[in-house]
């Protein structure tokens, strides 16, 4: 049986092996820190097979750097030990709810999700720390042994190191919110589908470097729009120079430009005053005599021409004061709409006038455009006094309106299929409200991914007097209250639960992880190689993360000769997790045919119990990808 890793993905192996596949000879050998023989890649080779002009050494090139670009890109990289642990008590309708609420840290929760999620997600949008000096920004740092790493239970160590406030006085004031941001787009990018759009808030202080590592990360061709939040009503009259009254929004597909779409344009029926006799369908008439600016024949001489009236009679673009003018199309252009039923012959007392029948379009678009002005997409004010309204306090000085969010989804998702969202810097859950809000709206099928790290509130501020420990528990409680008064006033049936889980170290043992680590006190505690507070759930969510199994689908228990069986999506995944698996069990478990299933590697009586196990899957269902832990 194949073993399970129980970690992420290794990223910097993955994409050796694709540049293996490519350019074989570039693959060398080398030694890693422990003195072990990895493979690697020879970039002067890569670059001769890339370059027809080599780039080496310090040559200039247009390129964006910044002292700790070679970490993120490091911490990008890195696998991630860490799981996530089901919190069923703090969860919303468990069992029916596609929805997930993840705390912990984000970067490691993106490389977590990374096989279960990879392509799918159709639209990221995320509110990150502006890096205005006031507000903080994650300290990565995955270079640490492995024992080391699998040492930190939380994600914020006693002297808070994980987070830490980032001063204009730090001499790495842009970089370290550089290097934070990177590794997190980097990773984040794999997620989205080729379809999927990423929205990302931002001002002044970062707006032009967010600008350049999306570029890198995204690609310049898969820029779609920098838009202007109008996130104010009134100006401040408390400072000096400029009051700022907007934010920016950055706009990029991962692929595809069609993943923006257009927004319904509504026309104005009342100007479509004419009936077609062929069609019955409404339309209004527009001269095409060209008006407004360059509309001179000194300034299209082509385009000045006679066209023929109905009785013959040769009709030139004059104006009413007699000026010569030019028409909006060409002869060949006239011609073409003549033969569509598109043009229109007028007999007035000034003589023939010809015209362009448009007609009134049900389903009219247009082009997003890239002013969103308060009256519309909601202001800070606003959104601040709407949380407080639902939660009972103030609790955020500057969240964002749900109207902002929902404007967003109406551009990249569809009510139609279930459409991922992801926001990975979800503050008080304006996403998930956001959300709900529009699957109310037009009866979408939506759901979202909210991740966020459990950041103490103050122990003076007005969210810990209200008994809220952490941004976390805002965030849950925002999502309980805000789907109890969406279903109230609408009462439509959305789905409003979801299903918590929290970034926790590995349910594996640190000499699962280092064998060759151990020590001869540690024989002793090699009776099981998971550890003891762990349960079959905790087993079961890691499982699901490595074989790339959505963490929403269904999943129960059944009890078969005393034993527990985990059964995910039908026949997704069937999993047992107990010591001295009978044969029957086996049995029944290769009888309901699954795609995957698990044992523990020590779940066995014998060697002799563990390969009749394979025997019994090959023989009742051999197309099972049988794995241990």
């Amino acid at each position: 049986m194949k073993k399970l890793t129980m970690q992420s993905s290794d990223m910097t192996e993955a994409n050796i092996e694709k540049i293996a596949a490519l350019f074989p000879h570039v693959i060398t050998e080398a030694l890693d820190e422990r003195g072990g023989v990895v493979r690697a890649v020879d970039f002067d080779l890569l670059r001769q097979e890339l370059s027809r002009v080599l780039v080496e050494g310090e040559k200039e090139r247009y390129q964006l750097t910044w002292p700790g670009k070679r970490e993120a890109v490091l911490n990008a990289n890195t696998p991630t030990d860490k799981t996530l642990r089901p919190v069923r008590e703090e969860s919303e309708d468990w069992d029916r709810t596609r929805n997930l609420y993840i705390e912990g840290d984000n970067l490691e929760v993106l490389k977590l999700l990374q096989e279960s999620y990879l392509n799918k997600v159709k639209c990221i949008y995320i509110d990150p720390p502006y890096n205005t000096g006031r507000d903080f920004i994650y300290r990565d740092n995955f270079r640490g042994s492995v024992r080391e790493y699998l040492a930190e239970s939380g994600q914020v160590d006693e002297r808070g190191n994980r987070l830490f406030q980032n001063t204009e006085a730090n001499g790495r004031f842009h970089s370290d919110w550089l290097t934070m941001m990177y590794a997190r787009l980097k990773v984040a990018r794999n997620l989205l589908r080729d379809d999927g759009v990423i929205f990302i808030s931002i001002d002044d202080h970062e707006g032009a470097n967010l600008r350049a590592i999306c570029d890198e990360i995204f690609g310049q061709n898969n820029f779609v729009a920098t838009i202007v939040w109008e996130k104010v009503y009134s100006p401040r009259m408390d400072v000096t120079g400029f009051s700022t009254s907007h934010d920016y929004i950055l706009c990029y597909v991962k692929r595809d430009i069609a993943g923006v779409k257009r927004e319904p344009f509504e026309q104005n029926a009342r100007q479509f005053n004419y009936v077609d006799e062929a069609t019955g369908r409404r339309y209004r008439r527009r001269s095409i005599r060209k008006e407004g600016s360059n509309s001179l024949r000194s300034d299209a001489p082509n385009s000045f021409f006679p066209l023929e009236a109905p009785d013959g009679t040769p009709v030139y673009p004059i104006k009413p004061d007699g000026t010569e003018g030019c028409w909006r199309w060409s002869r060949e252009t006239y011609e073409e709409n003549v033969r569509k039923g598109l043009v229109e012959w007028v007999k007035t007392e000034a003589g023939w006038q010809v015209y362009a029948k448009q007609f009134l379009d049900e389903e009219a678009s247009r082009p997003p455009e890239t002013i969103w002005r308060h009256g519309e997409v909601g202001h800070t004010h606003g959104a601040a006094e709407e949380l407080k309204k639902l939660l009972g306090g103030r609790f955020f000085d500057s969240p964002k309106p749900k109207e902002l969010i929902r404007k967003m989804l109406t551009l990249a998702t569809d009510p139609d299929g279930e459409h991922i969202v992801l926001d990975f810097f979800s503050g008080s859950a304006t996403t998930a409200h956001a959300v709900m809000d529009l699957n109310a709206r037009d009866g979408g099928n939506r759901r979202f991914i909210l991740v966020q790290l459990p950041e103490p509130t103050d122990e003076r501020s007005e969210a810990r007097k209200a008994g809220y420990r952490t941004i976390c528990d805002i965030g849950k409680e925002r999502i309980r209250r805000a789907a109890a008064k969406i279903r109230e006033e609408t009462g439509a049936g959305i789905d409003c639960g979801f299903r918590v889980f929290r970034v926790d170290s590995s349910n594996m043992k640190d000499v699962w992880y280092e064998p060759d680590r151990l020590e001869q006190a540690d024989l002793f505690d090699l009776a099981s190689t998971i550890k003891d507070d762990r349960t079959g759930d905790d087993l079961l969510i890691q499982v699901m993360l490595e074989l790339g199994l959505d963490l929403s689908l269904p999943m129960e228990t059944r009890r078969m000769d005393g034993k527990t069986v985990h059964v995910v999506g039908g026949n997704a995944l069937a999993a047992c997790f107990d010591d001295a698996v009978p044969e029957p069990v086996v049995r029944r478990m290769a009888e309901m045919r699954p795609l995957r299933a698990v044992f523990r590697d020590g779940g066995f009586a014998d060697d002799a119990a563990r390969i009749n196990a394979e025997e019994l899957f090959k023989m009742i269902s051999p197309g099972t990808d049988v794995r241990v832990l």
